[in-house]
């Protein structure tokens, strides 16, 4: 299962939004076959080991990282090729929870006459596709903030100046987490302030899709993420206030403009936002800001995990990375769990799960 892990994790951000797997076919001891799910809409891990294990799977044990799904898709469904293959055992590291799989996969295989186990490490089968079981289990995608402060919380001075507060290795770091996710969002001020490209270049890797959020859009046309040789990857998020002439003319540039409903405040309906992205098949996102973004959606609850670099540098007054939560007492203080630290350069990284406590 170990090896099995390894293999799935090689699928990291071509599969998306479907899980990462990975299978091992064994045969007296000896592994026979192996594969992982390489690329959205092809072949899953399954049958891409059963291929490599040939005449050998008859009679074998296959491990796999997630439950065989038992149902039509991009491509057969998984259960009818163990059966075919003519595997005598299953060993799953954990249940799949989308309703059109949940258990039926498992059940189908013992039903046949398999020997079927469950549970296999199954927290690092689960902790691998954590986007996955949020994805479907939500209907949300996971949304990441992401920020670079001070040692007195300031993402730029009280000028917007803010290149750069963190050091190249942690610059590279953030990189690294752009190219695991599937869309990076930030809001027109940011857009405004730095002319961003939010693409992947100091590690290998994809460069996600890039969200931005204007409700009146201001966006110039000539930024960079219209301009650049990726327009295609920028998605503009804005409300019926747009201008549907410049709405046109980004369209006409290659990027793609989406108009959302309005929240109260006249911003775009995050709820809204939220479901149009998983509509699309976007299961993760990671927020970069501004302080706007990021205090929105830990006031709305719409943030999951968070990433913070931390500078040793100190600006007194300047930009706050969040702003109002509205907290007037400790004890409702938002918290962080499974925390991660980490060095990067001079500068501390903390990562973490955000706990809510309202």
């Amino acid at each position: 299962m170990k090896r099995a892990l390894q293999l799935a994790s090689k699928g990291r951000r071509f599969v998306s939004p479907n899980p990462m797997v990975g299978a091992v076919v064994v045969r007296d001891g000896r592994i026979v076959g192996e594969g992982y799910h390489e690329r959205y809409g092809q072949a899953h891990a399954e049958v891409n080991a059963l291929h490599a294990a040939g005449d050998a799977s008859h009679g074998a044990t296959i491990y796999v990282t997630l439950e065989p799904c038992c149902h039509q898709g991009k491509t057969p469904p998984c259960v009818q090729a163990l059966l075919d293959s003519g595997v005598s055992r299953v060993v799953i590291g954990s249940k799949d929870p989308n309703p059109l799989v949940n258990g039926k996969g498992i059940h189908i295989l013992q039903a046949k006459g398999l020997q079927v186990k469950v549970g296999v490490l199954e927290s690092y089968c689960r902790q691998l596709n954590e986007v996955y079981f949020h994805y479907i289990t939500t209907g949300k995608p996971l949304i990441t903030l992401k920020m670079a402060q001070t040692l007195d919380g300031r993402i730029a001075t009280s000028t917007g100046h803010s290149k750069w507060i963190t050091s190249e290795d942690s610059r590279v770091m953030a990189h690294r987490l752009r190219s695991r996710h599937d869309a990076v969002l930030v809001g027109i001020g940011t857009v405004l302030a730095d002319d961003p490209q939010l693409s992947v270049r100091h590690v290998r890797g994809p460069s996600p899709r890039r969200i931005i959020l204007d409700s009146r859009l201001r966006v110039p046309l000539d930024a960079t993420m219209l301009s650049d040789k990726n327009p295609h990857l920028t998605i503009l998020v804005t409300t019926a206030a747009a201008s549907k002439e410049k709405i046109n003319r980004i369209t006409e540039r290659g990027a793609l403009v989406l108009v959302l409903p309005e929240n109260e405040l006249g911003w775009v309906n995050p709820e809204a936002l939220w479901k149009k992205m998983a509509e699309m098949g976007i299961a993760s996102v990671l927020v970069e800001g501004g302080s706007t973004v990021h205090t929105e959606c830990l006031k709305r609850k719409n943030a999951d995990r968070m990433v913070l670099f931390i500078a040793p540098k100190i600006l007194g007054s300047g930009i706050d990375a969040i702003g109002d939560l509205g907290i007037r007492n400790i004890n409702s203080a938002l918290t962080l769990s499974e925390v991660r630290m980490r060095n990067f350069g001079k500068d501390v990284m903390i990562a973490g799960k955000i706990n809510y406590s309202w």
